[in-house]
C-alpha cells in the first residue's frame, strides 16, 4: 500500500511594509571602533513612554562595554539606554535609574534581544533568544519623555552626537523594533522564531526612515524569512 506524506514548510516573513527609506531584509554592520559611525532611526511622534518593548538581533566580539540603543532627550542623554557589559551583563538604564541582569557574553552569532518595562510596577524582563530574565524592579512610577533622538551604534552624551569612541559598537545589529506597551510572551516567541508579523509602533524596521554616518556598512540578510 502506498501511502501519501504531505511535506509542510513554514514560512516566516515581517509584513513591515514596503517604504524605500525602510531597513526590512538589511543588517546594519559597524565595522570598527569610531568616534563617528552611528544609524540614526527616526522614530513615530510620541510625547511620553509609560510602558515599551525593544527588540533587536545583534551580534559582536567586542570585550568592553557599549550601547546596543541609545534614546537621547533634551532631558536627560540616558533617557532610555541598553547597555551590554563585558561581563555579560545587560542593563535598561532610565535616566539616573539602572536595573542590570547577567547574561551570558555577546558573541558572533546573532541573538534576539527584547527588553520590557512598564512605569506603574516598574517591571523590566530581558529575553534572549526567546527565554525571558526574572523580573526586576526599575523606574517606577518614571515617564519617558517624547522629541528626542534614536541612535544605533552609540552612546550619546549630548542628543544626536557626544559619541566615544570606546563606548561605539562594533558588530551587526537587525530587526530593531520598539512598541508602546509590553509584548505578550507568545509576541516575543514569535518574533524570536522570525515569524511576528507586526512591527514595532514607536520604532518599525521595515518602515523607518533613517540615516547613518561614519564607516557603517547596511547590507542584506536572510534573518526574516525561515
Amino acid at each position: 500500500m502506498n501511502y501519501f506524506i504531505p511535506i509542510v514548510f513554514m514560512v516566516c516573513i515581517y509584513l513591515l511594509g514596503s517604504d524605500s527609506e525602510g531597513l526590512v531584509g538589511k543588517s546594519l554592520k559597524f565595522e570598527k571602533e569610531t568616534s563617528d559611525s552611528y544609524v540614526r532611526v527616526f522614530s513615530s511622534p510620541f510625547t511620553e513612554l509609560t510602558a515599551f518593548t525593544v527588540c533587536l538581533r545583534a551580534a559582536s566580539e567586542l570585550t568592553r562595554g557599549y550601547s546596543l540603543f541609545s534614546y537621547a532627550s533634551s532631558r536627560d542623554t540616558n533617557e532610555l539606554l541598553i547597555w551590554y557589559y563585558a561581563n555579560g551583563g545587560i542593563s535598561l538604564n532610565l535616566s539616573s535609574n539602572e536595573t542590570q541582569f547577567s547574561l551570558p557574553k555577546m558573541d558572533a552569532l546573532l541573538r534576539h534581544i527584547c527588553v520590557t518595562w512598564e512605569s506603574t510596577e516598574g517591571l523590566v524582563t530581558i529575553w534572549e533568544n526567546g527565554k525571558h530574565s526574572s523580573q526586576k524592579i526599575g523606574g517606577k512610577g518614571w515617564v519617558v519623555k517624547g522629541s528626542g533622538q534614536f541612535i544605533l551604534g552609540q552612546d550619546q552624551d549630548s542628543v544626536g552626537g557626544g559619541f566615544d569612541k570606546s563606548q561605539s559598537f562594533v558588530g551587526e545589529i537587525t530587526d530593531v523594533h520598539m512598541w508602546d506597551f509590553v509584548l505578550e510572551t507568545s509576541e516575543i516567541e514569535t518574533a524570536n522564531e522570525g515569524c511576528f508579523c507586526t512591527g514595532g509602533n514607536i520604532v518599525n524596521w521595515g518602515i523607518t526612515s533613517y540615516e547613518s554616518g561614519g564607516m557603517v556598512t547596511i547590507k542584506d540578510n536572510n534573518d526574516c524569512i525561515f
